[in-house]
């Protein structure tokens, strides 16, 4: 499953979430935000995100904020 299939799949953080946004780049490149704060950075961390890695910071996010 997907990264985004798997946040999409989690209907009970919406009321949480005002936007989200994962912007794809060249070369496989890829940055996740949530309501404007960046959670992950695949330029910044130099690897791919492991699997659940990106419904885990948006979780550790919304319990934070």
């Amino acid at each position: 499953m997907s990264a985004l299939t798997q946040i999409l799949s989690q209907k009970s953080l919406e009321p949480q979430i005002a936007r989200f946004t994962l912007v794809p780049a060249t070369g496989g490149l890829f940055e996740f935000s949530v309501n404007g704060n960046l959670l992950y950075s695949k330029k910044e961390t130099r690897r791919h995100a492991e699997p659940g890695e990106l419904l885990n910071l948006l979780k550790a996010y919304l319990e934070e904020n």
